[in-house]
């Protein structure tokens, strides 16, 4: 597991990372030629980290994640069989959330579903929330943390992954081309 609440002392464990440009999509729904464009986006822009945040829908999708520096986290649609069958492909599962020490900044992503895990990471104040669920982008600060949604690769008006870069607090939100 990546980062931790413990249940006795709800302490957090922030787990470093070295990585510049982090490569964030969310809401896959399963649709794993789409998935598949959207990594390679995020990978010739130079994503040396990728983080999905829930809802990949399928096996199929994980397998599109196999052998890239990725992590997830499971969302509303995963069951938890999904997140071990990333695990057995030596995918970082992060069960409810992922909470990350990137560059000296903070980094907490969850799927956003999970109303105890989210209040917990607001509670931490971390530089970022990252977060999926609702399909749409966002990029907002409130209260010294940047809320942060890449919006969603399926069942959205408009398809998109984001690419950020903790270290600038740099954000880019960018179109999955194709179909």
């Amino acid at each position: 597991m990546i980062g931790f609440v413990t249940d006795s002392d709800r302490e957090f464990t922030w787990t470093p990372v070295s990585a510049n440009r982090i490569g964030l999509l969310s809401d896959s729904h399963g649709e794993a030629a789409r998935t598949g464009r959207a990594l390679d986006l995020l990978l010739d822009r130079g994503a040396d980290l990728l983080i999905h945040l829930g809802d990949l829908g399928s096996e199929a999708v994980v397998d599109r994640l196999a052998g890239l520096p990725a992590m997830i986290v499971l969302g509303n649609v995963d069951p938890p069989s999904l997140g071990r069958y990333a695990e057995l492909l030596g995918i970082k599962v992060g069960h409810g959330a992922l909470r990350l020490q990137v560059g000296g900044r903070r980094l907490a992503g969850t799927h956003g579903h999970l109303e105890d895990a989210w209040t917990d990471l607001v509670a931490v104040t971390p530089d970022f929330l990252l977060h999926g669920h609702t399909h749409e982008v966002r990029d907002e600060r409130h209260g010294g943390i940047r809320y942060v949604n890449p919006g969603a690769v399926d069942r959205a008006d408009r398809w998109t992954v984001a690419m950020l870069e903790p270290g600038v607090d740099r954000l880019e939100i960018m179109d999955i081309p194709g179909p």
